[in-house]
C-alpha cells in the first residue's frame, strides 16, 4: 500500500526539472541500478526457445538476459555508448554490451535470435537500423512493443515524456525525480513488414511480431 501511495504522489506532483535524451548520466544510472537489483518474477520470464546466441537490440543493462534465465545462451546487448560504458561492469563470458550492431554480431557469430523490446522507435533513424538488423540473417526476429502506424503517410516524429523513476525495471529508493524527454519515430507498419525480406511472419499480437527466416 505504501508503494502504491508513493507512486500516486509521484504522478500528481510533477517535477520541475527536465533532462533530455537517453544518454543522460542520471537516466543511465537509474536504469543500471534498477536492473542490477532486478530479479524477474515468473510472469516476466522471456521465452527464447532453443536459441543459444541472442542479439538484444536496446536491452539496457541486461534486463532481458535476466528474464531469459538461460545459462547456455550467449547474449549481446546493443545500446547507446553511455549505457554500454555503465553496464559493462555486469559483463561476463556470456553477456556482453556493444554500441554497434556489427560489433555484437562479430562477437556472436551466427545469430539464433534477434530480440528487441520497445527500442526501435527511439533510435535516430529507425528504418536504417531496421534494415541493418534484418540483414543479420538471424533465424528468428522477435519484436516486442514496436510502435507502428497504420497511416498511409510517412514516418511521424514526436516527443515523449516520462518520469525518471519509471525507466528501468522495478523500483529504486531515493530517486531525485525529474522529467525525461526523448524523441521517438513512428513508422508505417507496411514499412516495418516490408523490411523483413527473406522472412515469414510466424506470429503477431497487438504490439509484437515474430518472424522466421525462410530456408530455401
Amino acid at each position: 500500500m505504501r508503494q502504491l501511495i508513493a507512486k500516486i504522489v509521484r504522478r500528481l506532483i510533477r517535477p520541475t526539472e527536465t533532462i533530455e535524451g537517453y544518454d543522460q548520466p542520471e537516466l543511465v544510472d537509474v536504469i543500471f541500478q534498477k536492473t542490477k537489483a532486478y530479479s524477474p518474477p515468473q510472469s516476466e520470464r522471456l521465452s527464447i526457445g532453443s536459441a543459444l546466441t541472442v542479439l538484444d537490440f536496446g536491452g539496457g543493462s541486461g534486463i532481458h538476459y535476466k528474464q531469459a534465465s538461460s545459462s547456455a545462451v550467449r547474449w549481446a546487448v546493443v545500446e547507446s555508448t553511455a549505457m554500454v560504458e555503465r553496464a559493462s561492469e555486469l559483463a561476463t563470458d556470456r553477456l556482453r554490451f556493444f554500441s554497434t550492431v556489427s560489433e555484437a554480431a562479430d562477437w556472436l557469430g551466427p545469430i539464433d535470435l534477434m530480440h528487441s523490446n520497445g527500442a526501435l522507435q527511439y533510435v535516430p533513424e529507425p528504418e536504417v537500423t531496421l534494415r541493418q538488423l534484418c540483414k543479420l540473417g538471424a533465424k528468428t526476429m522477435l519484436w516486442h512493443r514496436v510502435l507502428l502506424s497504420n497511416e498511409e503517410g510517412g514516418v511521424r516524429r514526436e516527443v515523449q515524456t516520462s518520469l525518471l523513476g519509471d525507466n528501468g525495471p522495478g523500483t529504486l529508493a531515493n530517486i531525485n525525480e525529474k522529467n525525461v524527454r526523448y524523441a521517438r519515430t513512428i513508422m508505417p507498419e507496411r514499412t516495418f513488414l516490408a523490411a523483413h525480406e527473406g522472412y515469414s511472419l510466424a506470429e503477431r499480437g497487438p504490439a509484437w511480431f515474430r518472424f522466421s527466416k525462410i530456408i530455401r
